[in-house]
């Protein structure tokens, strides 16, 4: 079966779920389609989709079933029906979770004769299809050699391993990233307003902070494998003298205190761990931690 005449479903459309059914009809797949609220489906029936009276019918439809719902227990509510077979079915779970949930998902769908990967989806309704959206995928190498083409109409679709948590891991772990920086961000938006600085005029330099801290990832990573924070740049001492300006500014400026103080708090404790001549990757200690409010 080539690659376009491989039938494919969708359950689930919501606006992504939507986005990802018009891409494989774009691509020109044999679509079918299924949503609790028919009406959803009506957009894509006009564009050639095929409107399932059932998810068993729809399961039965496709070679491969793309599942995109609010969370993993709306994914089992729908399938944990004694009129839904998954024997011999491949489900490529695109709801958000965590890699517990996902974990979960997997041992349930195997025991039950689904083959199962786990996903992510690192984009917005509108880039499905194209090359700004990412896919990711975890859980057994076979299934995902043997429906990558078809994956890969939806986006650039990454398989990061056979743990089918290893998905929903990466995306928490990004999503982590995108607010930190986003959060960051105002901060020094907020503290700048009260110079008379508008956020328009302040989003160049702060691109260029952020590009520049990410070019010291690769760097500062091999220190925190290889358990080595010897310092090239500074070390965490000097840099927590430089967090309290950070706290000290914010408090005279009035603006909130929480971020700040945060990061210096977290210095701080590495510090009185003696880690204070270490460099600043060492603080990966604190963040392995629970620590008590």
């Amino acid at each position: 079966m080539s690659k376009n005449e491989t039938p494919v479903t969708v359950l689930g459309l919501g606006l992504m779920g939507r986005a990802l059914a018009s891409a494989f009809l774009a691509a020109g797949y044999p679509t079918t389609v299924w949503n609790r609220t028919p009406a959803k489906a009506e957009q894509l029936a006009g564009e050639g989709a095929t409107v399932a009276s059932s998810v068993g019918k729809a399961l039965a439809a496709g070679a491969v079933t793309i599942i995109c719902l609010t969370d993993y227990r709306a994914v089992r509510e729908l399938l944990d029906d004694p009129e839904v077979d998954l024997t011999d079915t491949t489900l490529v779970n695109l709801t958000s979770g965590n890699s517990t949930q996902a974990r979960d998902a997997a041992l349930w769908a195997e025991q039950r004769g689904a083959r199962y990967l786990d996903g992510a989806i690192m984009a917005i309704p509108s880039t499905i299809g194209t090359a700004e959206a990412t896919i990711l995928l975890s859980g057994p190498q076979p299934v995902f050699d043997a429906h990558r083409q078809v994956l890969e109409t939806l986006g650039v679709g990454t398989h990061l391993g056979t743990d089918p948590g290893l998905a929903s891991l990466y995306d928490v772990a990004g999503l982590t990233m995108m607010w930190s920086v986003l959060n960051a961000w105002l901060q020094g938006t907020a503290m700048l307003r009260t110079a008379g600085v508008d956020a328009t005029t302040f989003a160049p330099f702060a691109q260029q902070i952020a590009a520049g801290v990410a070019e010291w990832l690769p760097g500062y990573a091999e220190q925190i494998d290889q358990g080595d924070y010897s310092v090239t740049v500074a070390p965490l001492e000097t840099e927590a003298r430089a967090m309290e300006h950070m706290v000290e500014e914010s408090e005279l400026l009035g603006v909130n205190t929480e971020l700040p103080k945060l990061i210096k708090a977290m210095a701080d404790r590495a510090i009185a761990a003696g880690h204070g001549g270490e460099q600043y990757p060492v603080l990966i200690e604190e963040f392995t931690r629970i620590h008590a409010n």
